[in-house]
This record gives structure tokens, C-alpha cells and sequence, in this order.
């Protein structure tokens, strides 16, 4: 039972995952990331 519930939980994962990256959101994210770091070192 615990076994099919991990691997449902990890399919529904790689399905989000794969979503998210054909709608472009890791650049998305990797710009907001970018703007956040810059900020907390005081250069943005």
C-alpha cells in the first residue's frame, strides 16, 4: 500500500515537472531567483 502511494506521489511529480518546464517556467524562475540574490547582497 505505502509503495503504490510513493509511486503515485513521484508520478504526479514528473507529470508537474514536465508541465511546468513545456510552459517555460524554470526561466522564469531562475529570473526571479537571480533578482532576489542580487537583492540580499545589496547589488540589485
Amino acid at each position: 500500500m505505502k509503495r503504490t502511494i510513493s509511486i503515485c506521489l513521484l508520478a504526479a511529480g514528473a507529470a508537474l515537472v514536465a508541465i511546468g518546464c513545456s510552459k517555460g517556467q524554470p526561466a522564469s524562475v531562475l529570473a526571479k531567483a537571480v533578482t532576489v540574490c542580487l537583492e540580499c547582497i545589496g547589488i540589485g
